[in-house]
């Protein structure tokens, strides 16, 4: 069964739906790349996915283990190369302050983050720098 479909709406704009829950998303070009820049871009959405998949990982392995992450989240920067247009890097922050996480509490959850199925998938050239913030 395929995972979402997509129409193209004019404008350089897109809309996404997701078949299993009927959810939507819309993407638009960004400014420097002709667009209008009023919605997540396709790459915007690439490196949005990358906190998202590694907050989720973090949350099972915080689940299994008892830790209470509820609130806890990230920012993510996305760089752009030229020659050809491309994610070039992904900055990904973790916001973990006002938290008394253990050092193996802190250890279990960085290595979720950095095992997550999309950071596994991203072509090993796009450089990852990764922070967390206690």
């Amino acid at each position: 069964m395929a995972t979402s479909e997509i129409i193209y709406k004019g404008d350089l704009r897109t809309e996404a739906t997701h078949l299993q829950s009927g959810e939507k998303i819309i993407t638009d070009a960004p400014v420097d790349n002709q667009g209008k820049g009023q919605a997540f871009s396709p790459t915007d959405l690439l490196a949005t996915s990358l906190g998202s998949c590694m907050l989720t990982i973090m949350g099972i392995a915080a689940r299994e283990r008892g830790i209470d992450l509820d609130g806890i989240g990230c920012s993510v920067t996305k760089i752009m190369g030229t020659d050809p247009r491309r994610v070039t890097e992904l900055h990904v922050s973790f916001d973990l302050k006002g938290r008394d996480f253990s050092d193996k509490e802190k250890a279990v959850l960085e290595h979720a983050a950095k095992t997550c199925p999309v950071f596994y998938s991203l072509h090993p050239e796009i450089r990852k720098e990764i922070t967390f913030q206690y």
